[in-house]
């Protein structure tokens, strides 16, 4: 194609799409931008001024092109803008998120006749053909957002993204990317973090109707940003403008249109959880305006939005309980700018995302679905207030500097109030008894729960869960300064960025502790799911006390430095070179250091190829290098006090209210054992770490194109690759320890508080460790081979994406296809295999034993997904939208126990047991990738199924309501509900027995539901 026939094509088709967000044709000195601006480049006359201007905003910059006819203007605000040159003509573009928006005054052999006739420059791509980024990145703005049938919500939008899975649904509602955890995510609105890093399970929802864009990155992000190895959202709100608006909505899902979830059978048949009472509704209602203070000068946007949603859950009919949920949205936003002069902006983003929960409890007859006494309320707060405040300066034509502090608060606190008025909480003191009535856990096999009745508390509110300290929060100091510096065919960007997390956090039983109540069988015959035993009439039941808690304020400091070059080696040739320098110090409840990483080096490098010099192909690649710090709640038990102690009993009678037993008797003299030797003392943090702990980091390397097909179509793909190249992670085989005592003669005595029992440690690598073996205040230091310990922690990603953007007049569409694999020994952050939040301490490493059989496809395996999504406009009126996935099921375990009796051979029962009744499996129960004694490599016991969502949507804008917008929204419209998720532990912990659970849903498709919208802007 000529250059002169694409800019009659060009300027065809931006005529027929103002409005939508234009893009250029990228030429020399553009690059990829930060995470809160845009830039606007291109070519004109050497020594010609060029000035852009907001009508918006009244904003405006005028800079010189540069001897080789080159100019850039950094750090833009996103919005519309009109450029204008000297030498002539006037171009009109739009600024989005990191993304350099082209205005070309000449061609590229310096002829501008033809050139300045085109007065729109852009294509109208959802996503544009960038020729100066190596990164993979999606642009939603909320125009488009509002066009399609897609949950209001960060993790929702975010999943529209090629290279994205929804993460297990232990975890919330959560993403994974590319083949990582949903614990190694990185969250930003306007430039701060809003992660919550005590686990790196959360973030501050902003008000999803202040969303103006969401950038989802997947993977190539360059040197300024860290701490992920999975991917980065970025999120910039609204703001606004000399022009005053105002509007409000409801947005409302009843309960009548909402289909009931699918019930759950055990395997033998049995229902276990019947939904079909099952009810909830939920409504938001926002209302905002914007405008100027001072024309041309002080803008604000404000936001006041408030949520409801109530929820019956009758559930599990093998349950003591039934709940009742209402949680309260009252959330708000204010985006301030002021517009000092030209050269120096300042902005103002003040949010808040409380949310406050009561779950009110009620009895329920086992068995039965009914709903009997109300016992108390669990009463939930989450969420706070974030302030931000950023500088940005432009000191010459060529150099930019911006400034960022933010500060942000999010509570975790929780009580409980019982049915006669009771207040119960945890202060946090490992001293204190807590309240309230302890959770009983009946795991009897069928035949003796039919024979005695089932065991259960008629007064435990919180249902099991380990109740959260009630002041319990996590607050955020984050500064950083970043520059921008233009040097000929050199972009450089530098920065420093300090953020330190301080989290308080704690956690306890209700009641002080947890009863479990399981059978002995001292004569098993051969188990099967529905045939646990002989049943010869020699079984007994024992009891097992347990005892968690714990309390302390932990701190994480980050700091980091970066600086990058984007290098025009020729007008259509760029590399890109970063350079990232990351140190975490990681403090526990005393605030002593237990682990620090002193600049953690990460190398990033790429080019983009602009193949034909006009945007219309291009290929690109990168390699880089990206780390992870460890997130605070490491220390809450690991580093800091705790307590964790479990005792088996037998028992004589059980209290018909608390489910309590009496007549307790210990079984075996030893007392209560200390779990991971937390017995309530101060850890010393010298003995925590190894003292050659190693940073974990990530390697990946993406290649890939993108071709414009037509003026309206494009297509692309690409491959990536990532390696996990070190993790750490806790072991707590002790034993490695005493072999090296008796080896030495040494007496050890445990626990004490210089030899903790879980360590942090590269999983396969040397580990030196200081202990103080003797509890006589001698520290030694020790090395421990890394074989036995654990085998090297392994996870690789490998995935060819293949992506189309369309825009036409009435109609866009974007899709991909995605064909991946996961495959390691460790999933990262988490375990969901068993829905284990305990992220960077899971139980994966944890003894050589438990990684056995554990190499294999890996939870967030999916190996094909299709995404398509769009809109069409009937008319100027009518419009409706589409959003399918299609996506294969992930891989599940056969998770079972270890006896460790020497003579059983494989396929044989569980061991006969010695006099006492019991018999001789690994204290971690049934944690391992084996059953029946047989081992069941990871991923080989089967996949979920196949699942396929289709989301429908109509829109109403009547014309003769100009601003009125009326819409449904029908969510999975075939109300498809396969499994997602299933219970993949299949023998009881304690006897070896199997269980009746093994490989019931846990999880399904969420039903189909009815969402209705009324909108009013003016």
């Amino acid at each position: 194609m000529s250059k002169k026939k694409r800019i009659r094509r060009i300027s065809s088709c931006a005529m027929r799409s103002l409005g939508i967000a234009l893009y250029a044709c990228i030429s020399v000195g553009v690059h990829a931008q930060s995470n809160t601006a845009g830039a606007i480049a291109g070519r004109a006359n050497a020594g010609d001024t060029i000035t852009i201007t907001n009508p918006n905003t009244g904003f405006s910059r005028t800079i010189t092109a540069g001897s080789d006819g080159s100019y850039r203007f950094s750090a833009l605000p996103t919005g519309q803008y009109t450029v204008t040159s000297s030498g002539g003509g006037t171009r009109n573009v739009t600024v989005n998120v990191g993304v350099a928006s082209n205005a070309d005054f000449v061609s590229g052999g310096g002829s501008a006749t033809t050139l300045d006739a085109v007065t729109v420059v852009g294509s109208g791509f959802v996503n544009p053909i960038d020729v100066t980024s190596v990164e993979s990145t999606t642009i939603l703005t909320s125009e488009q957002i509002a066009r399609i049938p897609v949950p209001r919500d960060t993790t929702s939008v975010a999943l529209l993204a090629p290279g994205t899975v929804r993460g297990d649904a232990a975890f919330g509602n959560l993403a994974s990317f590319g083949g990582a955890s949903v614990a190694e995510n990185q969250y930003f609105v306007n430039g701060f973090n809003i992660t919550n890093s005590f686990r790196s399970l959360n973030f501050s929802q902003v008000p999803f109707e202040a969303i103006q864009e969401q950038q989802i990155k997947t993977g190539g992000y360059g040197a300024e940003f860290g701490r992920s190895l999975g991917g980065v959202v970025n999120q910039i709100t609204k703001r606004g403008t000399n022009e005053f608006h105002a509007g409000a909505n409801v947005f409302y899902t009843p309960e009548s249109l909402t289909a009931n979830p699918n019930n759950v059978y055990l395997t033998n048949g049995t229902l276990r959880q019947d939904n079909s009472r099952d009810e909830g509704w939920n409504a938001t209602t926002a209302v905002w305006a914007s405008g100027a203070l001072i024309k041309d000068r002080l803008f604000a946007y404000g936001l006041v939005q408030y949520g409801r949603n109530e929820a019956e859950a009758w559930g599990n009919i093998l349950a003591p309980n039934n709940t009742s949920t209402v949680t309260k949205n009252p959330n708000w936003l204010l985006k301030m700018d002021w517009n000092i002069n030209d050269s120096n902006l300042l902005e103002l983003t003040a949010f808040s995302d409380k949310q406050k929960q009561d779950v009110d409890t009620y009895l329920n007859t086992i068995g039965q679905l009914d709903r009997q006494n109300y016992i108390g309320t669990l009463h939930n707060e989450q969420g706070g207030e974030n302030y931000i405040l950023k500088y940005t300066g432009y000191f010459t034509d060529n150099f930019t500097l911006s400034a960022l502090a933010g500060h942000g608060e999010f509570s975790r606190s929780q009580r409980i109030r019982t049915a006669d008025g009771e207040d119960i909480s945890y202060s946090g003191s490992l001293q204190q008894e807590l309240g309230g009535c302890p959770f009983i856990l009946d795991v009897r096999p069928a035949y003796r729960r039919a024979a005695t009745g089932t065991y259960f508390s008629r007064c435990n509110i919180a249902q099991g869960a380990l109740l959260q300290r009630q002041d319990s929060k996590d607050t955020r100091d984050q500064f950083r300064i970043d520059a921008e510096w233009q040097l000929g065919d050199h972009l450089l960007k530098f920065g420093y960025d300090l953020d330190d997390y301080e989290s308080v956090a704690g956690q306890a039983n209700e009641g002080g502790r947890l009863w479990r109540y399981s059978t002995v069988d001292p004569t098993p015959g051969v188990p099967s799911p529905t045939n646990p035993g002989t049943n010869s009439g020699d079984e007994f039941d024992i009891v097992r006390e347990q005892v968690t808690t714990s309390g302390a304020k932990l701190k994480v400091k980050q700091r980091a430095f970066y600086i990058q070059d984007s290098w025009n080696v020729t007008d259509n040739f760029i590399a890109y070179l970063g350079l990232r320098w990351d140190t975490f110090e990681n403090l526990n409840g005393d605030g002593q250091s237990y682990v620090k990483i002193d600049n953690q080096f990460g190398p990033r490098l790429g080019f983009s190829w602009d193949i034909n010099g006009d945007s219309s192909f291009k290929l690109f690649a990168n390699a880089g290098r990206y780390a992870l710090p460890l997130t605070p709640s490491v220390a809450l038990r690991g580093a800091s006090a705790s307590l964790f102690t479990r005792q088996n009993f037998d028992f004589t009678s059980i209290d018909p209210v608390t489910g309590v037993p009496g007549g307790l008797t210990p079984r075996g003299t030893t007392g209560p054992a200390f779990i991971n030797g937390e017995d309530g003392r101060g850890k010393n943090p010298l003995t925590i770490a190894s003292k050659n702990l190693e940073p974990q980091y990530q390697d990946e390397y993406i290649i890939g194109f993108q071709a414009a097909l037509t003026d309206h179509l494009t297509l692309g793909a690409r491959g990536i690759y990532r390696d996990l190249k070190r993790a750490i992670d806790d072991n707590c085989d002790y034993t490695a320890i005493l072999e090296y005592a008796e080896e030495n003669g040494l007496d050890p005595v445990i626990p004490n508080p210089g030899f903790p029992y879980c360590r942090m440690f590269n999983p396969g690598e040397d580990a030196v460790l200081v202990t103080d073996i003797e509890a006589d205040g001698t520290l030694r230091t020790i090395t421990i081979p890394g074989d036995r310990l654990s085998p090297k922690a392994k996870r690789t990603y490998s995935a060819l994406e293949l992506f189309v953007d369309g825009n036409w007049d009435r109609f866009f569409l974007q899709g991909s296809y995605t064909y991946a694999k996961s495959k390691g020994n460790t999933e990262g952050g988490v375990k969901s295999d068993i829905g284990q939040a305990d992220t960077n301490v899971t139980q994966d490493f944890d003894y050589i034993e438990l990684t056995e059989n554990t190499y294999g496809y890996l939870p967030n395996d999916r190996r094909h997904s299709l995404k398509l999504f769009g809109n069409y406009e009937i008319t100027e009126e009518w419009s409706i939208g589409g959003n399918l996935l299609v996506q294969s099921g992930r891989p599940y375990n056969c998770i079972g126990v270890l006896d460790r009796d020497p003579n059983r051979e494989p396929g044989d029962p569980p061991s006969l047991p010695p006099p006492d009744g019991t018999y001789n499996p690994h204290p971690y129960g049934a944690s391992f990738m084996r059953c029946n004694n047989l081992p069941v490599p990871r991923g080989t016991a089967g996949r979920l199924p196949w699942t396929t969502t289709f989301d429908l949507n109509i829109a109403y804008r009547p014309a003769f309501a100009p601003g009125l917008q009326i819409k449904m929204d029908v969510f999975n419209l075939f109300d498809n509900q396969k499994v997602i998720a299933v219970n993949e532990t299949a023998e009881d912990q304690a006897s070896g027995l199997p269980v009746e659970t093994y490989l019931s849903p846990v999880a399904f498709q969420a039903p189909r539901s009815v969402r209705f919208m009324v909108q009013y802007d003016f």
